[in-house]
């Protein structure tokens, strides 16, 4: 398994922070590979919580089941699984000036053809900067709700 870190201080406190992360219509704003939320057990993603998410990877329409494993001041963490498994997780943590978000992601490869092709666009777009610019995202996200 690969994984992949990237780091940013929002403007703003970890439970705003939270709170975007959580809301299944914002996540599709920042998050680092385009997909819907398409069967989500509640309103937002919480510990215990279960959802669908449906997307595009490396040309082919993939799903994954998602289990929500913490949803927490401190952390957000869950596990998808498809074609590949990803371990996701955003460490919070509340500084002098807003608050500092380290996100992790871990690929583990898929089964056959389509999962590993899968699993390597996947580690491409990582590896090009994609978290990077989610945990960017989420910084914007979070500074235009508070403001």
């Amino acid at each position: 398994m690969r994984t992949w870190t990237a780091q940013t201080t929002v403007n703003g406190r970890p439970e705003d922070v939270l709170a975007m992360l959580t809301d299944p219509e914002a996540v599709g704003r920042w998050a680092p590979i385009d997909f819907d939320v398409e069967d989500l057990d509640g309103p937002r993603l919480e510990t215990g919580s279960r959802a669908r998410v449906v997307g595009r990877l490396a040309g082919q329409r993939v799903g994954f089941d998602v289990d929500v494993h913490a949803a927490g001041p401190d952390r957000f963490e869950l596990t998808a699984r498809g074609p590949i498994g990803l371990d996701v997780a955003y460490e919070l943590e509340a500084v002098a000036d807003g608050s500092r978000v380290v996100a992790s992601i871990g690929v583990r490869d898929g089964s056959g053809f389509t999962g590993r092709l899968i699993a390597r666009a996947t580690d491409a777009l990582l590896a090009g900067g994609a978290l990077n610019h989610a945990v960017s995202r989420i910084a914007r996200e979070v500074e235009l709700v508070t403001a």
